[in-house]
């Protein structure tokens, strides 16, 4: 199948040129367009109580979401100010969509007590569209920074997820401005000529688009996360780089010893296309534990991020064949050892070390993985606030301001309680007595809305125990709780009651591929554990460093007491394909070697050191990636980055240079093994392609 698939690439490399031109213009032209269909409703849950009430106030509630402004560093009492600020009250009033715009002088606590700043809050009405509302907030928040004063800021509800898609869409611009020059310099040094270091970067582009255009193509059917860009163009860059440098890396091998180029080519897809077929699944299989879960937000990053990796795998093996098919011709051969030098020499000697102290190796190395997981039991997750963006954003500096200057809980967003029609009068005053300060409103129909205030943050645990203890007082009346607080306990339930089949369904997926890629059935066990390990060090350290605040402060970020409920899922997935993803290129060569010697020991050391430069490299290349999303600022977005760069960098050295050569000595020839019954099945089902005896062009002694 991939050698046929290269010889078509081969034969037709200008037509497979053009059709993936085409798909560049697509992707930078239409899928550029999901930048504007962003969103921040990441906890959503379909079916959960939370969203069930938030529904019912959509369709109920005449009042809509609402925004704030913020008027500081001068005193609010200035009679010219205070004209300016009525005056703006008062255009704002009259811009179509807006409900309600108190004024700030004489409604009680929108006037800090030091008397230097004041709140402007603004209602919209309910039922608006998406562009009816973003009309209004354009409008209401562009009138309100009029206001002649030394800080005025707008943010909060629905402006607050724009804003936070306009900073994801720029951060992401600067990522690729940084890691693209950097990855190109790195890939200079690897293969010494431009034309080499070229083509994975192509290949990287169209991963990039391929980015772009799945995204806009499900922001047609789901909510696209702002999370959603960096991520998927982060991996996708990643992804498309690795595949590249060990196609590249395995041709220039064959060109070695194989005369016509295009033959070459053919060879090349059939051993390392083979490894790029396999690693794309096992990646995308990793994923496909997101898709258990009902929450759109991990839903949609799992098809989005599972998309763009075969989109890098389908590049690597079409437009990588034809372009070396054209221009391969022009990159010089792999060197060829000299008399009595051992390829790979490094490696060769790590992997002998690991083999022959594999117990010594055990007891170092893993202690100090399981000492770096500590934390991750006590981890905690929250929805997040403005917080979560840099000093310099809008958002930011509006809640900064009003920490500054209003008294703490000013401005959080309350826990909602629907009361539907038929609620009697003495479950409503329970609920009510449940925190100091509840307001009530009535809805058309008879239903009410008690607002009620939380001590601390907004998703806190305070908050969120608000929440269980008005679901416990409500008894059987027809009460739903709904807000940030009550969508975040049941996104915690949602994860709580799903992490297992998740597990499960990515587990039974990569054994059963890494079964079909290797015909034993101890390596995929193996390789569990070891990803395991490694994965659990990474996020580890990624919950020291930002839940507990350990260090935070070098990366420009804080300790938020919880990472976002975004980063620890796609953190432990995405990761944990990318460890399939090095194991592949490894077990790959070790297979190759075995078939050829028949020795299991010498296997492990030859394959180890024809794959460990990929291997580093290409882990090297990966981190660079996604330290590169990570000069942005935004909190999400720097827990990724860090734990996936963590997650690179020990599995590619600690985990692959070290764990696998000793375990796999550890078990010697057993770690090949399997049933007999299932032996046969892959003899008879196991997907393999051999490669072809070719002619091969005489090398001269000495070379």
């Amino acid at each position: 199948m991939l050698t046929a698939l290269a010889r078509t690439a081969t034969r037709r490399p200008l037509t497979v040129m053009l059709l993936w031109g085409l798909f560049l213009l697509l992707g930078f032209g239409l899928g550029t367009g999901v930048f504007a269909r962003l969103s921040d409703n990441v906890p959503e849950v379909p079916g959960t109580e939370s969203e069930s009430a938030a529904r019912y106030l959509e369709e109920m509630d005449p009042a809509g979401s609402s925004i704030t402004g913020v008027v500081a560093g001068t005193p609010v009492a200035d009679a010219g100010l205070r004209a300016e600020v009525e005056r703006a009250v008062a255009d704002v009033r009259e811009v179509a969509g807006v409900a309600a715009v108190p004024d700030p002088y004489v409604t009680p606590g929108m006037i800090a007590e030091d008397g230097h700043a004041l709140i402007v809050p603004v209602t919209l009405e309910g039922g608006l569209d998406d562009d009816a509302e973003e009309r209004t907030l354009d409008a209401a928040a562009e009138r309100i920074r009029e206001i002649d004063a030394p800080d005025v800021h707008v943010s909060g509800g629905p402006l607050l997820g724009l804003q936070m898609g306009e900073r994801a869409q720029q951060d992401v611009k600067n990522a690729e401005l940084i890691s693209l020059p950097v990855v190109l310099a790195l890939l200079l040094v690897v293969f010494g000529g431009l034309r080499s270091a070229l083509l994975p970067l192509v290949v990287a582009v169209s991963g990039i688009a391929g980015a772009f255009l799945a995204l806009f193509l499900f922001s047609e059917v789901t909510d696209i996360s702002v999370y959603a860009i960096q991520v998927t163009t982060m991996l996708g860059l990643g992804l498309a780089v690795d595949y590249a440098l060990l196609m590249l890396v395995r041709f220039r091998e064959e060109r070695r010893t194989t005369e016509d180029v295009v033959e070459a080519v053919h060879r090349t897809v059939a051993a390392a296309g083979r490894t790029v077929l396999f690693s794309g699944l096992t990646v995308a299989v990793s994923l496909t534990g997101l898709l258990v879960f009902p929450s759109v937000f991990l839903r949609s990053m799992g098809l989005a991020v599972a998309a763009v990796v075969v989109i890098d795998m389908l590049a690597a093996l079409t437009l990588l064949p034809a372009l070396l098919g054209r221009f391969g011709g022009r990159i010089p051969p792999a060197k060829t050892p000299r008399n009595g030098e051992e390829e790979g020499r490094f490696f060769a000697r790590v992997a002998r070390f690991a083999a022959r102290r594999k117990v010594a190796v055990l007891a170092v190395t893993v202690p100090v993985l399981l000492v770096l997981a500590l934390p991750v039991p006590g981890m905690s997750i929250a929805v997040g606030d403005a917080r979560q963006l840099p000093a310099d954003s809008e958002a930011r500096q509006l809640q900064d301001t009003v920490a500054a200057h209003f008294p703490p809980g000013t401005g959080v967003s309350p826990v909602v309680v629907v009361a539907r029609p038929g609620t009697d009068d003495a479950t409503a005053d329970r609920i009510r007595a449940l925190g100091p300060g509840a307001t009530t409103r009535e809805l058309p129909g008879g239903g009410a809305v008690i607002e009620i205030r939380p001590p601390g943050e907004a998703d806190g645990a305070e908050a969120t125990a608000l929440v269980e203890r008005v679901r416990e007082v409500r008894g059987d009346a027809p009460v739903e709780v709904t807000g940030t607080a009550a969508r975040l306990v049941d996104f915690r339930e949602m994860l709580a009651e799903r992490a297992a089949w998740a597990a499960l369904t990515v587990l039974a997926g990569i054994v059963v591929l890494l079964f079909a890629f290797t015909g034993s059935v101890l390596l995929p066990l193996r390789t569990v554990v070891t990803t395991l390990l490694s994965l659990a060090a990474a996020l580890g350290v990624v919950v020291w460093v930002f839940q507990d605040g350990h260090l935070a402060g070098l990366l420009g970020a804080e300790g938020l007491g919880a990472l976002s409920l975004t980063a620890p899922p796609l953190i432990v997935a995405i990761a944990f394909g990318l460890a399939m993803d090095y194991e592949l290129f490894i077990l790959a060569r070790m297979r190759e070697a075995r078939l050829r010697s028949g020795d299991d020991q010498e296997a492990v050391v030859t394959g180890l050191s024809r794959s460990g430069r990929v291997v580093t490299c290409a882990a090297l290349l990966l981190a660079v990636v996604f330290a590169a999303f990570m000069t942005g600022g935004f909190s999400p977005i720097l827990q990724i980055g860090l734990g996936l760069t963590l997650a690179v960098l020990i599995d590619a050295t600690v985990v692959r240079m070290l764990l696998v050569p000793a375990t796999m000595a550890l078990l010697g020839r057993h770690a090949w093994w399997a049933p007999r019954p299932l032996r046969r099945a892959h003899e008879r089902f196991g997907v393999r392609e051999e490669q072809p005896e070719l002619p091969r062009k005489k090398v001269p002694s000495g070379v």
